[in-house]
């Protein structure tokens, strides 16, 4: 697609040969045999990635300093609300400072949730509505986490996942007719 598109600076393109997967589709699953990142462990934690990775450009913690980064999140004042914890600490090779180091933080562990493999926006907005200094909640990484301003705007002005996945609507689209040329084992859910 990157060549096929032009992508690349002045039209360059790679050197590539694409090799299919003889009786592969896309409902079967298939676990890494070397976790991806240390913060990636398991096939939960790259499951739940693409939802809560964006959390990384907020307050909350994502479970860095845990050995279950990527599957749960918690932050230290909700308290209220939660009967699960967990403390992040500083682990040499995952995460030397993770947010709200020595802390506990209290929130979900995704673990004992159903889960849905489908990119969700629920559990940010949640976090952002309990969340008490609405100020303090984003940080400078989340526009680049999302690659645009208009996300964190949205939930600023409480637009629902609905609402906001319909502003996407358009250009998503236009993406996946441009991608179907690219497709090796048929359309994708």
């Amino acid at each position: 697609m990157i060549n096929g598109e032009k992508w690349l600076d002045n039209g360059i393109s790679c050197d590539l040969t694409v090799i299919s997967v003889e009786n592969y589709d896309h409902t079967m699953t298939y676990s890494l045999p070397v976790k991806p990142s240390p913060n990636l462990p398991n096939d939960l934690s790259i499951a739940l990635y693409p939802s809560l990775c964006l959390f990384e450009g907020t307050d909350i913690s994502v479970g860095r300093g845990t050995y279950a980064p990527f599957q749960q999140i918690g932050h230290p004042d909700f308290t209220a609300d939660s009967s699960y914890s967990f403390t992040p600490v500083s682990i040499d090779g995952m995460s030397k400072y993770p947010k709200h180091q020595d802390e506990k933080c209290y929130g979900i562990n995704f673990s004992k949730e159903p889960i849905v493999r489908k990119f969700t926006l629920k559990y940010l907005i949640e976090y952002y509505h309990k969340y008490e200094d609405k100020d303090k909640f984003f940080n400078n990484f989340f526009k680049k986490l999302a690659g645009i301003d208009q996300l964190e705007q949205q939930i600023k002005d409480g637009l629902t996942e609905e609402e906001i996945r319909a502003t996407w609507e358009e250009d998503l689209e236009a993406y996946k007719e441009m991608r179907n040329k690219y497709l090796l084992y048929g359309d994708i859910e």
